[in-house]
């Protein structure tokens, strides 16, 4: 099994670096759905790679063109490919019964979470919950689980899954993506740089470093 990553302790590793050895953050946006296995598989190494991220979520349906739960032959793809790449990454894959389905409620809260600045603990929580214990991140119980992890207001979290003039938001986050030459989720955006799809992950990550160097020259 991967390494389970502790935010609060990757981040203060952070703060007590030694002076002389900082450097410019490496900063990225990440554009994910949590309907997306592959947003799952991505999630944690981005958090682990860059100093500081900007959440975003995105509609995996506009940047494909169409839903995936309509194309039985592109789930399989999908899932095999997925599977292959946990594997390769040493990460569990169980698959919820609900999968290719969308999550609109839970991108609703995701959404919610990016603002109020806990996005990283709401992606990774739903992630492990959909991903690792195969669970419907719609179910209520097991989206406000997630929002718990997160350390989200619960009442709030509730007001944001009913809340569809959010979807709005997101599928306008995966059409600017497909405007940009992207057609697949995750995506990480570094500068003017967007590299998609969740092998990129360490390409993104090299181009943020060699940014912040020069930033802190």
């Amino acid at each position: 099994m991967g390494e389970v990553i502790r935010l609060a302790e990757r981040r203060q590793a952070r703060r007590v670096r030694p002076r002389d050895q900082r450097i410019a953050p490496a900063r990225a946006e990440f554009f994910f759905d949590l309907a997306c296995p592959f947003t799952y598989l991505a999630a944690e190494r981005v958090e682990r790679a860059f100093d500081h991220v900007v959440w975003t979520p995105a509609s995996a349906t506009i940047v494909r063109g169409g839903a995936l739960e309509s194309d039985p032959g592109a789930t399989e793809r999908v899932q095999a490919a997925a599977a292959e790449r946990a594997q390769v990454l040493r990460l569990p894959l169980e698959w919820p019964e609900t999968f290719p389905a969308e999550v609109p409620a839970a991108m609703r809260v995701a959404a919610h979470a990016a603002a109020s600045r806990r996005g990283a603990e709401f992606v990774l929580a739903a992630g492990r919950l959909a991903f690792c214990g195969g669970f419907d991140l719609d179910d209520p119980e097991i989206l406000f689980e997630a929002a718990a992890a997160a350390g989200l207001v619960l009442e709030d979290c509730l007001r944001a899954a009913g809340d569809r003039g959010r979807d709005g938001t997101l599928e306008a986050a995966g059409s600017r993506l497909l405007a940009a030459g992207a057609d697949r989720l995750p995506a990480l955006r570094v500068g003017r740089s967007l590299f998609w799809g969740e092998e990129k992950v360490a390409e993104a990550a090299a181009a943020a470093r060699m940014q912040a160097a020069a930033a802190g020259v």
